[in-house]
């Protein structure tokens, strides 16, 4: 089985994706995380969104991959942990920028298939639903109100950052834009995709809902 769940940032698919995992036993898949360390990697090399000959060099040396720390995924560049890096407000918002870009599409479009490849596995993202694995078993779009998600990041963001609330609400109604207009695989949700709004919902109740529904299908499936 192939679930994914897809969503705007802040939603708390990163959340409500492990926790989904760990209920089922399925592998978790951070696919945000790739393109934040696409963005963390480029932005130390100095390489731009927009510069696909020295994006191409970069991925040819760029080794990014999962390694498993107890319940968790940490993302590694090499021997490079970039775990905690690439959750840094500016890398978020770079990201948008670089997921923007053809190239960086294709070549982690590849890595994710191969991932997918297992099966028995929740990949969370952007465009899981209808770009990446368009044939998933069960497919989730995992959204709240605006003023939620910014509340949820703001609690996130560290105090020396010097962000505030205000700041966090416009730059992430930047990014929805940004996602939600890009010319290429823009933030959507698949049209079999089953709404999950968490506005009012805890986050066991968000997992408890999506397991239901996986399991239901596991069993049609049978």
């Amino acid at each position: 089985m192939i679930v994914t769940i897809d969503g705007p940032s802040g939603a708390g698919k990163t959340t409500v994706s492990l926790g989904l995992a760990r209920r089922l036993n399925y592998r978790h898949i951070d696919t945000g995380a790739l393109y934040r360390g696409v963005a963390a990697e480029a932005l130390a090399a100095g390489v731009e969104a927009h510069d696909d000959p020295a994006l191409s060099a970069l991925f040819e040396t760029l080794a990014l991959r999962f390694v498993r720390d107890g319940s968790r995924q940490r993302l590694f560049s090499g021997d490079k942990d970039l775990t905690d890096h690439i959750r840094e407000h500016e890398i978020g918002m770079a990201a948008s920028r670089f997921s923007a870009s053809p190239l960086v599409r294709d070549r982690l479009l590849e890595i994710q298939r191969k991932m997918g490849e297992e099966k028995q596995a929740v990949f969370e993202g952007r465009d899981m639903g209808t770009v990446v694995f368009p044939a998933a078993d069960v497919k989730f779009f995992l959204t709240a109100s605006e003023k939620i998600r910014s509340l949820r990041r703001f609690k996130e963001t560290p105090e020396e950052s010097g962000k505030t609330l205000d700041q966090i609400e416009k730059d992430m109604r930047l990014r929805d834009h940004q996602d939600s207009t890009r010319a290429i695989a823009p933030l959507k949700p698949a049209k079999d995709a089953i709404w999950v709004d968490s506005s009012d919902m805890t986050v066991h109740e968000v997992i408890e809902r999506m397991a239901a529904r996986v399991m239901e299908e596991t069993k049609n499936k049978k």
